[in-house]
Order: C-alpha cells, then sequence, then structure tokens
C-alpha cells in the first residue's frame, strides 16, 4: 500500500466538513498515547505555555525516583531509558526554550542525583552529548535568553 504525500491528504481534508474532521482526530488520538499528548499540548500551549515543561519535568523527576542509582548497571539502564522517554516527549514541542529547559533539566538531574559518579562511558557520553544538544539549541535562541541559558550550562 502506498501512502499518499502530504499535498494529497491536504487536499481531501479541505473536502471534508468540521465535523467530519473532527471524526477524523478522534479516531487518530485513539490510535496513539503520543497523538494524544501532540493534540493535548497544542491546545492548551496557547493557554498556558509552561504547561508543556511542567508536565515534561514532573514526568522525568518520576521516572528518576525510580532508578537505582547504587548500581552502574541499573544506573546506566535507567538513565538511558529516561533519555528515551524525554527524547519522545521533546518531538511533542517545537519551541526551542522548551527543549533547552528541558535538556538542561535532564543534564541538573543527572549530575544532582550521582549518576556520574560511576565513572561509566555510557553514562558520561550521554551525558555530554545532552549538553552539545543544549549548545546547539542555545546557539539558535535570542541573545538574551542565550546568556541565561549559557550560565546554567556553564554551571554543569
Amino acid at each position: 500500500m502506498e501512502i499518499p504525500s502530504l499535498a494529497n491528504l491536504k487536499k481531501e481534508l479541505s473536502y471534508l466538513s468540521e465535523s467530519e474532521i473532527k471524526d477524523l482526530l478522534i479516531e487518530l488520538i485513539k490510535f496513539s498515547r503520543d497523538n494524544k499528548a501532540y493534540l493535548f499540548f497544542k491546545l492548551y500551549e496557547k493557554d498556558q505555555p509552561g504547561l508543556f515543561v511542567e508536565l515534561v519535568k514532573e514526568d522525568l523527576l518520576v521516572e528518576f525516583e525510580k532508578v537505582r542509582v547504587d548500581h552502574s548497571y541499573y544506573a546506566k539502564k535507567g538513565i538511558q531509558s529516561i533519555r528515551r522517554k524525554m527524547n519522545k516527549l521533546l518531538k511533542l514541542s517545537k519551541n526551542r526554550e522548551d527543549q533547552v529547559e528541558v535538556l538542561l533539566f535532564f543534564s541538573e538531574e543527572m549530575k544532582e542525583r550521582g549518576f556520574l559518579k560511576h565513572r561509566n562511558p555510557v553514562i558520561k557520553n550521554l551525558y555530554e552529548i545532552q549538553k552539545g544538544k543544549v549548545e546547539k539549541l542555545i546557539e539558535k535562541l535570542h541573545e538574551d535568553l542565550q546568556y541565561d541559558y549559557m550560565n546554567r550550562l556553564e554551571e554543569l
């Protein structure tokens, strides 16, 4: 089965009534949890701009609480799992400021909770990669925001 292009789908959607589009959206939302989360953030980000960052931080904190940091193997597996979840959630927001905020939060939590004390190369590389991502995103922000975020990044 060949999937039509985005342009064809847009054209077909223009022929549908509002109620038919709403029904399609509801079916799409039921299809996956990611679709539901994406629609939720898109609907409410205008009213509550910091909602995405708050919810993602809460989600990540819960995950950080579950991870055993006492052993290198469990710390590595746990932080990899958290990173996968974070990257999945970051796809829901195109706002660079939100992405920088979440990545900085992740790196700060890694440092505070003692993941780096294990001297595990996987954990260290993961930490350095996240810092590199933050640097690249900061370069694309406004100068005032760059200064604020660079100060936080230097603390890491």
